[in-house]
């Protein structure tokens, strides 16, 4: 049968308020949907952590009356509703609608990021795979596309990695495909650390090559190469910590940054290391660079 979708703009501040509301006025079902690939830092315990700019997609019986259905939402919630969309769509098979929104992206001229569920464009092209999730990182994001795209360019070789704010893993996981003898990676969020160990597992990379660790059980080791794809706040504050994991010679990546917050961030970085010029990919930027 087909149904009535409502679809809502909101910030997780909101999410509580409208899903009750939806509810109420009859919703069969609410889901919550990232509208970006955004990190999610820290949740705690026994929550379910939002993102910055979240989709509330709420579903009616087909014959529901749209106008009467948002006037009543409004008055539900005291005010004008957020930046909204409804629609009737055909039932479907949910699941394959869902993934199919997934395909397979190509990064550089190697590497590909491939879902589970489809076959690699390039059977003899290094293909990680790695299916959408909680943690931060499948690609789809300028960020993490940047960074994508730098890995692809080196030769890695007998590097040690360190991937700082490892999210999903997708970056050491990449590093490690493309060539690195060994990767580590660190994130605050003990949820990251399961999916970067679960998607290492799945593309045939050994512990013992890709160790894991929460920030306070991090070893003060160098390495040849660290990749940090956070947030521009979290890397000035930390650029000291950030630094001191880079050999001197090694490389350093940095993403997660709006363009107005590159200047900020190459200051913080630039008495340590000899930068290169600042990519920029759809209003987002990459900054890299070599250890004095």
């Amino acid at each position: 049968m087909p149904w009535l979708q409502v679809r809502l703009a909101i910030t997780p501040e909101q999410a509580a308020t409208y899903e009750d509301a939806l509810l109420d006025v009859g919703a069969v079902s609410v889901t919550f949907m990232d509208a970006e690939d955004q990190p999610i830092f820290e949740p705690d315990l026994g929550t379910t952590p939002l993102w910055s700019h979240t989709h509330l997609l709420a579903l009616f019986e087909a014959d529901t009356d749209p106008a009467a259905l948002l006037a009543h939402l409004a008055l539900l919630t005291g005010g004008p509703l957020p930046a909204h969309q409804v629609e009737q769509i055909a039932d479907q098979d949910w699941e394959r609608s869902w993934m199919d929104n997934f395909q397979p992206l190509r990064f550089g001229q190697r590497l590909w990021i491939v879902p589970s569920w489809h076959q690699p464009p390039e059977p003899q092209a290094v293909n990680l795979h790695l299916d959408p999730g909680l943690a931060f990182g499948t690609g789809t994001h300028p960020t993490t596309a940047l960074c994508l795209e730098w890995l692809d360019g080196q030769s890695l070789h007998d590097c040690n990695v360190l991937d700082f704010g490892c999210g999903s893993g997708i970056l050491a996981i990449a590093a490690l495909l493309l060539g690195a003898k060994q990767a580590c990676g660190t994130d605050i969020d003990p949820q990251a650390l399961e999916a970067s160990r679960d998607n290492a597992t799945r593309n045939g990379i050994d512990a013992a090559r890709f160790p894991l660790y929460l920030p306070s059980e991090m070893p003060a080791d160098t390495f040849d190469l660290v990749l940090a794809n956070i947030l521009a706040g979290p890397l000035v504050q930390l650029a000291p910590t950030i630094s001191q994991h880079v050999r001197q010679g090694g490389h350093l990546v940095l993403s997660g940054i709006l363009a107005e917050q590159a200047e900020e961030v190459r200051a913080a970085y630039q008495a340590d290391f000899i930068l290169d010029p600042t990519a920029e990919k759809d209003g987002w930027v990459r900054i890299s660079g070599v250890r004095r």
